[in-house]
């Protein structure tokens, strides 16, 4: 009994590091590259003061150029069509795509909101741009994030942050009212998004 546990645990190991293994890693990006941040009222800094939105620290963080892209009350059907262009213009080394809230607060349609992220997560790889994944949790106490993120994650071998957004929202210290973060909040969230990328050799 004892030896066919132990085989089972080492099996469910070796699954575990396997499944791992097969998570795209980040390219190095060089000092001069550029990080693209995009988003809504999250990325923008909504409830921060004095540059202390997560792109402006994690510019100093990384010691690479971080571009806010993000725009307060955006739908993922907005960005959508907006992050097309940007891409081309910035020609980042890598994104950050932490969008859908709003999708989610106003009850939109949820395929719809995996199908416009699918489509941002495709206009990135198409252009051979790195991206790092955010998930946004449901309107529920313990949702780490809706379930479509990790299922986009796993279809587009994306390096995927699943539960930061949803640890800070439930910690009041770290927020500025209900649905964003203060200064405190963003900071956390840079450091995670800097450990992650220090992770995936992307640093």
């Amino acid at each position: 009994m004892n030896g066919i546990s132990v085989k089972t645990v080492l099996l469910a190991l070796l699954l575990t590091l396997v499944g791992c293994s097969d998570q795209k890693e980040l390219t190095y990006i060089p000092p001069e590259g550029v990080i693209l941040a995009f988003g809504d009222s999250l990325t923008q800094g909504v409830g921060s003061r004095d540059n202390g939105d997560y792109p402006a620290q994690l510019q100093q963080l990384t010691g690479r150029k971080v571009i806010n892209a993000g725009v307060s009350g955006e739908l993922s059907a907005e960005g959508l069509q907006r992050l097309p262009a940007l891409l081309d213009q910035h020609q980042p080394a890598l994104l950050i795509l932490l969008e859908g809230g709003n999708d989610i607060l106003q009850n939109r349609n949820k395929a719809q909101l995996k199908q416009n992220l699918a489509r941002m997560i495709e206009a990135a790889q198409q252009r051979q741009i790195d991206i790092v994944f955010i998930g946004v949790p449901e309107k529920a106490l313990f949702s780490n994030s809706a379930p479509l993120y990790q299922e986009l994650a796993e279809q587009y071998q994306l390096v995927f942050e699943p539960a930061v957004i949803a640890e800070l929202l439930r910690d009041a210290q770290y927020k500025s009212d209900p649905v964003h973060f203060n200064n405190r909040g963003y900071t956390a969230l840079a450091v995670r998004i800097e450990s992650l990328l220090k992770e995936h050799n992307a640093l």
